[in-house]
């Protein structure tokens, strides 16, 4: 596997039964893609083979809370899980935490230098680590939605994991 890559959610027919020219060239998409309403780009750890990186997950405004970001982390990690004995991702809010608990990852204890918590799958103890989590995330200066979030999630278990 080369050290980086890209997973895209787009909506419309396979890319196998489309009939246009699929991904365009990057000089001619100047005009905006409708179709594609996720991303998530990921790589190798360059400190450890075993392990491999979701990063820069991004859905699209009009699609968020649809489920699509989950879907589409578990996709790949599904796939680098092939080639890795880890899949991590660290994020920095209580909307991608959830989502990637749906996508079947756990708390790891650790956060980054950019107070990112880490995120891994398979995760043994994922269950036991998801209010620790949140609880991380109450103790920071919160918008009133994330705060809301984290009130009703409270005392929670993991939310169901999602299939792609």
């Amino acid at each position: 596997m080369s050290n980086t890559g890209k997973a895209v959610a787009y909506e419309g027919a396979p890319l196998a039964k489309r009939g246009d020219d699929w991904p365009p060239d990057a000089r001619a998409a100047d005009d905006p893609v409708d179709d594609v309403v996720g991303a998530v780009s990921f790589n190798e750890d360059r400190t450890d083979a075993h392990a491999a990186w979701l990063r820069y997950v991004t859905v699209r405004g009009d699609r968020r809370g649809a489920g699509i970001g989950a879907r589409l982390c578990a996709f790949a990690a599904a796939h680098l899980l092939g080639d890795h004995e880890c899949v991590r991702i660290a994020v920095n809010n209580p909307f991608a935490y959830e989502a990637l608990h749906k996508a079947g990852f756990g708390f790891t204890g650790q956060e980054t230098g950019i107070a990112e918590l880490v995120l891994e799958r398979p995760c043994e103890h994922r269950a036991a680590g998801y209010q620790d989590g949140l609880d991380r995330y109450r103790e920071r200066d919160l918008s009133p939605e994330e705060a809301a979030f984290l009130d009703r999630t409270r005392g929670a278990s993991p939310p169901a994991r999602v299939e792609w």
